[in-house]
């Protein structure tokens, strides 16, 4: 018989002492059984890790997960130098001298707009794009024996392609396997290599704010390069008109280049860097009003130029006002990487029978355990409606499709045990357990 790991360890770290049983039944006169030292405590287990603790990837967390900093971030530094060195020369030498012969207004929209591009610049940088984490060995091992045995067989065939296809408004959507991360990727994920993780909606790394940009902050970017690309136009055109007033009465602009050194740099910044800024946030207003993403765009997803048959965008609300909002004003994503947990040895080593004991009369299946918390925590938010979100769609599950036989386990957290979130269906007796929202996962090869 084999011991845990765990017994092991608590049983090194506590003094006991053997007892002949013969001796606690029947004790023999003149001898006097000693009382027992007491139970030794036993070693509590060990806290529940988050998955970013375990697989940070290339990134750096901070304050509990709540910032997330790049490696590769050498670029941030100068674009915040950019930022601050040309505004502090603008409200320093040239916002006096307008104010004194324009207007007042000048500095307080310059002030405006400059507290939204730096706001929105470090939600950029600092904010979680939509990474997915990686599975846990337990977890690999069932993806690779579902994918050796999609149908339950134990056949020596294995299948070549590693994805399986959803129907999203009814167009086939291919699901490619991450050998990195070990998992199916959700529609439109895509793997970063500068990152080292799988990001949702992946639009690209920008290596001006040092972050991949996806599904959590793409809005946050977007409201960067647009309020950027006004800010440095309202420059621009406060130095030109400052340098014009001043070249005024016939001292020229060499005269005025004199008075106002600083307005040169800033003319010089701004004149090569407006061009740049206002393409780039035209580009991503087409890609929003579209409700594509650069990844998609230059691949060509949806456009013919990858091959597909089916060359329309099954995201696309084919609105334009639907497709922004969409993008730009719907709810927060949830932070997926930071509600995923690791159990402690203890809860990985607890034996099964006793967890199927406490689960009847749901079978026990090999725990996806960082998707747990996230949809337990979602199923009590929800409580008064609901959900009716199929998984094929874009909203569904973030980590791997699971089949029709998954059954998911309590969710470790607060509460030792939280609401399962899987139904049986009740209609036919005969099938097995639905998706996640309740309606029937419909994969291939799976």
């Amino acid at each position: 018989m084999t011991v845990p790991l765990h017994y092991q360890e608590t049983m090194k770290s506590c003094e006991y002492q053997q007892i002949d049983p013969h001796a606690l039944s029947t004790p023999t006169p003149g001898h006097t059984i000693a009382p027992s030292p007491g139970p030794c405590q036993e070693k509590k287990p060990s806290r529940l890790k988050r998955k970013w603790e375990v697989f940070p990837g290339k990134n750096r967390f901070y304050c509990d997960g709540r910032i997330m900093v790049a490696r590769q971030s050498g670029v941030l530094p100068l674009t915040m130098g950019l930022i601050l060195v040309t505004s502090g020369l603008f409200f320093v030498f040239d916002c006096p001298f307008l104010v004194e012969h324009l207007t007042g207004c000048i500095p307080v929209i310059g002030g405006v707009l400059f507290v939204f591009v730096v706001i929105s610049l470090f939600q950029t940088s600092f904010s979680d794009p939509g990474i997915l984490p990686r599975a846990t060995p337990e977890e690999a091992a069932d993806i690779e024996k579902q994918i050796d045995n999609p149908n339950g067989c134990t056949s020596s065939y294995r299948p070549p392609p590693r994805t399986k296809e959803v129907v999203i408004n009814q167009q086939v959507v291919k699901l490619k396997y991450c050998f990195t991360c070990k998992i199916f990727r959700p529609p439109r994920t895509s793997h970063c290599s500068l990152c080292d993780n799988c990001v949702e909606r992946f639009d690209h790394h920008c290596p001006w704010v040092g972050n991949c940009v996806g599904k959590r902050n793409y809005r946050f970017f977007y409201m960067f390069i647009v309020s950027l690309s006004f800010l440095t136009a309202f420059i621009f055109g406060c130095v030109t008109t400052h340098l014009a007033l001043r070249s005024q009465g016939g001292h020229g602009l060499v005269f005025a280049l004199q008075a106002s050194p600083a307005s040169a740099i800033e003319l010089v910044v701004c004149f090569f860097s407006v061009w740049s800024i206002l393409g780039l946030s035209g580009f991503h207003t087409y890609l929003v009003s579209a409700n594509l993403t650069t990844n998609e765009d230059i691949k060509g997803s949806w456009s013919g130029k990858s091959g597909n048959e089916e060359t329309g965008n099954p995201y696309s609300h084919n609105n334009i006002l639907k497709n922004c909002c969409s993008v730009l004003c719907g709810p927060m994503p949830p932070r997926i990487l930071k509600a995923c947990w690791i159990p402690p040895l203890a809860l990985l080593t607890t034996p099964v029978p006793v967890l199927r004991a406490s689960l009847k009369p749901w079978p026990l299946y090999p725990p996806s355990l960082f998707l747990l918390l996230l949809y337990s925590r979602r199923s009590q938010k929800s409580r008064r409606r609901r959900p009716t979100d199929n998984i094929t769609r874009e909203s569904g599950p973030p980590h791997n499709l699971l089949t029709k036989s998954t059954v998911l386990v309590p969710a470790p957290g607060p509460k030792h045990i939280r609401s399962l979130i899987c139904k049986k269906d009740s209609k036919n007796q005969d099938s097995k357990y639905t998706s996640l929202h309740g309606s029937p996962v419909k994969l291939q090869g799976s």
